[in-house]
């Protein structure tokens, strides 16, 4: 399938259908092959203005485009399909981005053979540096996740998942973002507390997040072995892995991700 020859509407462009949108343009999508929905005239106004592209009513975006991305609250996805179900012809894709809610939840109202992907990325998209995790509903074929990574890759990394491990990658990296931000932002009360101006933390702190991280992902090393190079006998980074251990921040993020995990079921079981 070619980015050419597919319009895509993203309902409900809030702030991760507006990740998509803007995403995808910057990526070299023809305009004229983005349309967008929104509830209040004002933000479709804004999004009309700021993108250039078409924003219509969701019926209008039902008709018009080949690939529908869903892109509303998790509790707004049923009145939405109640809107425009009966209405999707059953050979149209639709792409989910509605964190918790299974490929299933879809189809049950949708028309039967309708092909579903479902999709979790992240905020880091602003960047392109996002984090996307791809799955294929009970309809949907190898061509149509092609056509998700297609939509997807211009904003990071993408990686094909079954759906049953979709509630982790929301814990992990759908959430995982804000993880690092509470890190750093502690990081930097830390390093005002040792003395130092709060803009000097907060720049040793990013560029050392950020060369760990391409450590991480190009050395090909685990991260066990990369700690234990910072780690020299009786020093100071033991001193302070000796207190993050007696804190139990180790503990504190298997608990923390199982928290978002069960919370992302909750949703889903909620929304049905």
């Amino acid at each position: 399938m070619s980015a050419e020859v597919h319009t895509v509407a993203v309902i409900g462009a809030g702030k991760i259908g507006e990740l998509v949108l803007s995403g995808l343009l910057r990526s070299g999508w023809p305009a004229d092959r983005l349309l967008a929905t929104a509830r209040r005239p004002a933000r479709a106004e804004e999004l009309a203005a700021r993108y250039g592209v078409r924003v219509v009513d969701n019926l209008t975006a039902v008709d018009e485009a080949e690939v529908l991305a869903v892109a509303v609250k998790p509790q707004d996805a049923a009145a939405l399909l109640d809107e425009i179900g009966p209405k999707v012809p059953p050979g149209k894709l639709l792409v989910s981005l509605c964190a918790g809610l299974p490929s299933s939840f879809f189809s049950r109202r949708l028309p039967e053979g309708t092909p579903v992907v479902r999709v979790m990325t992240n905020t880091p998209a602003l960047v392109d540096q996002a984090m996307t995790a791809i799955s294929a509903g009970a309809h949907a074929t190898g061509e149509h996740l092609a056509l998700a990574e297609e939509m997807f890759k211009p904003l990071g990394a993408t990686i094909r998942v079954p759906e049953t491990q979709q509630d982790a990658v929301t814990a992990l990296s759908g959430s995982g973002p804000a993880y690092f931000y509470l890190l750093v932002e502690a990081m930097t009360d830390a390093g005002i507390l040792l003395g130092l101006p709060r803009q000097v933390a907060h720049d040793l702190i990013v560029q050392t997040a950020i060369g760990s991280a391409v450590m991480l992902r190009d050395s090909g090393e685990h991260p066990v072995k990369l700690r234990e190079a910072v780690t020299s006998p009786a020093g100071t980074t033991i001193s302070a892995i000796r207190e993050l251990e007696n804190h139990g921040v180790r503990a504190a993020l298997l608990a923390a991700l199982e928290a978002a995990r069960d919370r992302a079921r909750e949703l889903a079981t909620q929304a049905e």
